[in-house]
């Protein structure tokens, strides 16, 4: 009897692949089977040859990675991309970005997460978790692009029970949409915008409905210092005496995190994860980072982000990688911590475990969704490969995606985007910057002072 088609076959290529330890390896000369979606078998490219499928798309030369997961953005902001350059963080805040986010119009957050969304295929991301206003726009434009995302609309106490009322209403509306692609969380903004009773109340919502909890915390250590000198306790006590460490957590940056906070995040009985982008502490020249091995050493996964791009001008989680491996290695002073390979983990099954899809996505396996993205090292930069693992990590570049992937649907192909329109959103967007970008009013969203 002959098999019914698969929907995709990719072959040949080489599969990045985890073993029951979670070790990262490479199975060579091999075909990935994806049937409505999910992938069915790794097999060999001889076995794929009579396979029956309805596309197949030739693998040669590339290497089949998950696709990767950004765990931590804010996509609306790439339309404030270099609006606010070589300032302190306070200043980045209050003169500049909080009273550009005033003028947001929900026009200018779907064409920003359109942008985004572009930027993020194209350079290998299948999923990403946002934190943002106006996320309704966010969420028709996941459903339209065919990406993944974990999504929550931020609030602030300033906004009253509404804001909170807000997230808890959009991610109920919005949990399992787009066919199953969103997922939801409540996304209070940080323990210095938003008050215990407000996180309380978020603790009690998150655990009544199911949903975990995205939001800022510990960023960095003058955060850290100042709650310990106005409240003596730091922002993660803060969480744990709110209930927020009950639920399942993903704590964005986390540089500000001290020895002393990790037995409290150790014994958090909610699914506690963070997320780090490299790339905005240095910029903002913070003078720590989020503490990768101090949390794996407590089983903490840490996942990789960019942050919006309006602080880390990028949108690239394939640099966040390699700048995570070589800041760990400066700031532990070993150079065999994080390896490549260690690394690839971190952008695989760890970023996909902090944004609570461990059994989704992050490996290459059966049973998995089909986010699978297809990288080319042919290149000159590339060549000649000694070791895989640190050529993907030290020598590929984002651009070195050929093909993108998400629930076995062929999002980019050959580094053509086939679901949005790039020219057409840059040209809406640019017509509307001088409205959004103007700052005479005097208003700003918030005020930041830690």
């Amino acid at each position: 009897m002959t098999p019914s088609p698969a929907g995709l076959i990719i072959t040949p290529c080489t599969v990045l692949t985890h073993d029951d330890q979670e070790q990262v390896g490479f199975v060579h000369d091999a075909a990935i089977v994806v049937r409505e979606g999910v992938i069915e078998s790794v097999i060999s490219s001889a076995q794929a040859e009579e396979l029956p499928a309805a596309e197949r798309i030739d693998g040669r030369g590339q290497i089949a990675l998950p696709g990767l997961v950004n765990c931590h953005t804010h996509a609306p902001m790439v339309a404030l991309r270099g609006v606010a350059e070589d300032l302190p963080t306070e200043e980045w805040f209050n003169d500049v970005v909080w009273p550009v986010e005033s003028n947001l119009t929900e026009t200018d957050v779907e064409l920003g997460a359109r942008l985004a969304c572009a930027e993020m295929i194209r350079g290998g991301v299948t999923c990403f978790a946002d934190h943002y206003f106006s996320m309704d726009a966010v969420a028709a434009v996941v459903e339209e692009c065919g990406i993944r995302a974990h999504l929550g609309e931020a609030y602030f106490s300033s906004q009253g029970p509404q804001g909170r009322e807000k997230s808890l209403e959009f991610a109920l509306r919005h949990r399992g949409g787009a066919g199953g692609r969103i997922t939801t969380a409540l996304a209070p903004h940080a323990p210095y915008t938003v008050d215990d009773s407000d996180l309380t109340a978020t603790a009690l919502l998150a655990r009544e409905h199911g949903l975990p909890v995205h939001l800022h915390a510990a960023e960095n250590r003058d955060q850290t210092e100042t709650s310990l000198a106005r409240h003596g306790v730091t922002p993660i006590e803060v969480l744990r005496r709110t209930g927020i460490l009950d639920t399942d957590v993903l704590i964005a940056h986390g540089s500000g995190i001290l020895d002393s906070d990790l037995p409290i995040l150790a014994s958090a009985s909610g699914l506690t994860a963070v997320a780090t982008a490299p790339r905005g502490y240095l910029k903002f020249a913070w003078p720590t980072t989020t503490p990768v091995r101090a949390l794996r050493d407590i089983g903490i996964p840490v996942g990789l982000a960019t942050d919006g791009a309006a602080s880390n001008n990028s949108l690239d989680v394939w640099e966040s990688m390699a700048l995570t491996a070589l800041i760990q290695k400066s700031t532990t002073g070993d150079p065999r911590w994080l390896t490549s390979r260690q690394a690839l983990h971190h952008a695989s099954l760890q970023s996909a475990r902090a944004v609570g899809l461990g059994e989704v996505v992050g490996s290459i396996a059966p049973g998995r969704r089909a986010d699978i993205i297809l990288v080319d090292l042919t290149g000159p930069h590339t060549q000649p490969v000694h070791d895989l693992a640190a050529t993907l990590v030290h020598s590929a570049r984002s651009s070195d995606v050929r093909t993108t992937i998400v629930d076995g649907r062929v999002l980019m192909r050959d580094r053509e985007l086939l679901t949005i329109d790039v020219p057409s959103v840059t040209e809406e967007l640019s017509k509307r910057l001088p409205a959004l970008l103007d700052r005479s009013h005097g208003r700003r969203i918030q005020e930041y002072d830690t």
